[in-house]
């Protein structure tokens, strides 16, 4: 199984991820008051139905929840993540 790592760049406002080290995808977010705006969500083509967007939406609603910020989805495959994982439906702003 290949290797997938997620890391939050803040200077470009969004969570990556990689895939045996190559950038497989994104999350662009954009932080308010209190929370977090998940506003686009990418896949690079060569990765998808790898699970690897999947894996980037929970790691960065973990990283939202552990920093105890609501979660407002805008992404359309984030709301649909959300609805698909009842466990986040409490971060929702």
């Amino acid at each position: 199984m290949a290797a997938t790592h997620v890391t939050d760049n803040p200077e470009r406002q969004r969570f990556e991820i990689t895939y045996d080290g190559k950038l497989a995808g994104f999350a662009e977010y954009e932080l308010t008051d209190g929370g977090i705006d998940f506003t686009h969500t990418v896949v690079r083509d060569e990765f998808e139905g790898k699970g690897v967007g999947g894996n980037l939406v929970k790691h960065a609603l973990d990283e939202a929840r552990d920093r105890g910020l609501r979660v407002t989805p805008t992404c359309a495959f984030v709301k649909s993540y959300i609805e698909r994982h009842p466990a986040y439906a409490d971060l929702v702003a």
